[in-house]
């Protein structure tokens, strides 16, 4: 398949695949077209009298000082310039990509007025895989990215940074202009509108919540399944997942996790055990676990449906509708997607607190495991101290649970008096999640460790599979020994999506 930029719908699978090269993206005639028709629009306004907004005149409070014609090309540059004042540190080089291709789609919509070569340069970038380097900090979400969108296009200027790649070797930051002469980029010069173009836009908070999504969405699957392993481990009850039950309450993620869970012990030998025991019924951790991780679903998908919206949108300002009409409005702002964002950010830290609760249960010694999973308490610790890890990275997750959103510093002496702050939300949900990666990594070590209790009963097909990988790596606990490679193993599993976690139902 072949992407139209400006044409056709991103979605997180088509945005992804642009990202790593599986699908390819091109401008087609009807976007160039449009882009054209735009740019002359804008031509035509900035050769009037007549003062529009980031065309012929400046920004923010001095929205009402009229530029020159001749002065017109030094103010675009210098809005990037003094606006490229990001801290801390670099934002991952995949993020700045994802800024690059969704920034690229928004332009080509023809509602921008930026001229088609500067297009094609932003292009060149991605095929050359020229990725800029921008600072993770210094956005409010407002007039969109400010900060952060004027470093991702800085090298337009021959300033900032490039990441780059050499095979068998860690990314690297060097300066921007020696590249650009390797490849034989000229400096740019920005003419009206451009700039304002380039840095007005919600780019970065946008790809921070696709990387959360992409991310998000493999973890809910691998959150059933740790969830499902526990229980095997505690020969807990099924009936908590049957399907009449969920009917009574149909919430979207309930229905999809309790099908999951029921998937998960299909034909599972271990659970068939549970009718021999004598309990009413098992703790909320264990039994409510399509209540609490479909409501993570739910929430996934709320997001996932905005940040749909927000790919195929254009979020810069002023809007050029007509060739006599700009209007300066506020498509810019990042409050639509940051509220989803802090609201995803709890969704996430509740998987990983359920999580813990499940570990602190398997270490119990109950239902016929033994304390702390070990055979050998006492002289030995066994298991004991890994939950004090997923304790300190919950309570970590909760404190990120703070809503940006619900804050706002007025800034550019007022003129943009409320802020979104989503570009903090996005690095927060994207935190949360790293630490969620790390606390079902230790619940599935845990989870294994208690199934070899119950052996030799068998438990489903895809427990039994993902159980080999883990033992592929980490080996059942016998007596003491340093866990942190384990552990680190298991964390390396859970990043690189060793285990399988999709199925039909």
């Amino acid at each position: 398949m072949t992407f139209k930029y400006g044409v056709d719908r991103l979605n997180l699978d088509i945005v992804n695949g642009i990202a790593d090269g599986s699908i390819k993206a091109e401008l087609c005639q009807e976007a160039v077209d449009k882009i054209n028709i735009s740019r002359q629009r804008v031509e035509k306004m900035a050769a009037s009298d007549k003062a529009v907004y980031g065309i012929n005149t400046g920004f923010g409070p001095l929205c009402d000082t009229q530029i020159s014609p001749e002065d017109t090309n030094l103010l675009q540059k210098n809005l990037l310039i003094t606006h490229a004042v990001g801290v801390g540190e670099p934002i991952e080089k995949s993020i700045s990509k994802l800024m690059l291709i969704t920034k690229v789609h928004a332009l080509s919509q023809g509602f921008s007025g930026i001229r088609l070569t500067v297009i094609e340069r932003m292009l060149a970038f991605i095929k050359l895989d020229l990725i800029p380097v921008v600072p993770e900090q210094g956005s409010v979400g407002a007039s969109g990215d400010l900060a952060p969108l004027a470093h991702l296009f800085l090298p337009l200027l021959d300033e900032g940074e490039f990441w780059q790649s050499k095979e068998g070797q860690d990314d690297k930051i060097v300066a921007a202009a020696p590249l650009l002469r390797q490849h034989g980029l000229d400096i740019m010069e920005l003419q009206a509108k451009e700039g304002l173009a380039l840095i007005n836009g919600t780019q970065f908070i946008l790809s921070h919540g696709i990387t959360a999504l992409t991310k998000m969405r493999y973890l809910l699957d691998l959150a059933d399944m740790t969830g499902a392993m526990s229980i095997e481990g505690m020969q807990g009850s099924q009936s908590p997942f049957r399907d009449e039950l969920h009917q009574l309450r149909a919430f979207k993620g309930n229905l999809v996790v309790a099908a999951r869970m029921r998937r998960l012990f299909k034909d599972s030998e271990n659970m068939a055990d549970h009718a021999e025991c004598d309990r009413v019924q098992d703790p909320y951790s264990l039994r409510c676990i399509p209540q609490v991780h479909g409501a993570s679903r739910n929430a996934y998908y709320h997001l996932e449906e905005l940040v749909e919206i927000e790919m195929n949108s254009v979020t810069d300002n002023p809007i050029i509708i007509s060739s006599e009409e700009a209007i300066s409005g506020g498509n810019f702002h990042g409050q639509p997607l940051a509220m989803v964002l802090d609201y995803t950010s709890i969704a996430a830290s509740e998987l990983g607190n359920i999580s813990d609760r499940r570990c602190y249960l398997l270490l119990e010694g109950i239902h016929g495991l033994p304390r702390l999973l070990t055979s050998a308490g006492g002289l030995n610790s066994g298991m004991m101290i890994p939950q004090y890890t997923t304790a300190s990275l919950v309570t970590e997750n909760k404190s990120l649970c703070f809503p940006p959103s619900a804050d706002s510093v007025p800034t550019s002496m007022g003129q943009e008096d409320h802020v979104s702050m989503g570009s903090i939300s996005g690095r927060q949900l994207n935190q949360i999640l790293g630490n969620l990666e790390k606390i079902l990594a230790i619940e599935l070590m845990y989870a294994a460790q208690a199934i070899e209790f119950r052996r030799p009963n068998k438990c489903s097909d895809i427990i039994e599979l993902n159980l080999k990988v883990i033992r592929a790596k980490v080996a059942k606990l016998e007596e003491d020994r340093l866990l942190k490679p384990d552990i680190d193993a298991m964390i390396t599993m859970v990043k690189t999506q060793a285990f399988t976690v999709s199925f039909n139902h």
